[in-house]
């Protein structure tokens, strides 16, 4: 990025927290439908949907953070894309679309370590909120990545 650069963030609220993926990586905003529940699957994975022609993969990033998950009228699922394809995720709510200078986003302080650390790819300070952006490659490991493909595709066959 080079100074002036500006970036556009999808922000979300999950629990009391305010978090924000990159534009880019935002495919689409679905109202919340339950999804299909994938048997001995991790408690964080919802289940699947059917997004257009393909099954995708419902991840709860409340679970994930360990936050109450209750279901509500502002409950969305953001269709995000990684490299191996798509990925629903269950926020709270979605707020808005940000425009920032690429540069008042901040590393994540050192202090930020374990789990978390690895999801988070900068700290946004605006006004009297504070945002953490998150790296979407990053929200599912390469094993779970693996194990995910798998139950989706033993789906798929049924």
């Amino acid at each position: 990025m080079n100074v002036g650069d500006e970036i556009q963030l999808v922000t979300f609220r999950i629990g009391e927290h305010e978090f924000a993926f990159s534009v880019f990586q935002v495919e689409r905003i679905l109202r919340y439908a339950p999804p299909n529940p994938l048997p001995q699957a991790p408690d964080y994975l919802e289940g699947t949907i059917q997004y257009g022609e393909e099954i995708v993969p419902v991840i709860d990033l409340r679970k994930r953070f360990e936050t109450d998950a209750p279901i509500g009228d502002e409950t969305r699922v953001v269709i995000v894309t990684l490299e191996q394809g798509r990925v629903g995720v269950v926020v709270d709510a979605v707020l808005e679309v940000l425009k920032v200078s690429a540069e008042r986003v901040s590393p994540p302080p050192s202090m930020v370590q374990g789990l978390a650390a690895e999801y988070i790819s900068g700290i946004l300070s605006r006004d009297d909120r504070t945002l953490i952006v998150l790296a979407v490659p990053k929200l599912l490991s390469s094993e779970e990545r693996v194990s995910l493909d798998a139950l989706t595709a033993e789906m798929a066959h049924e």
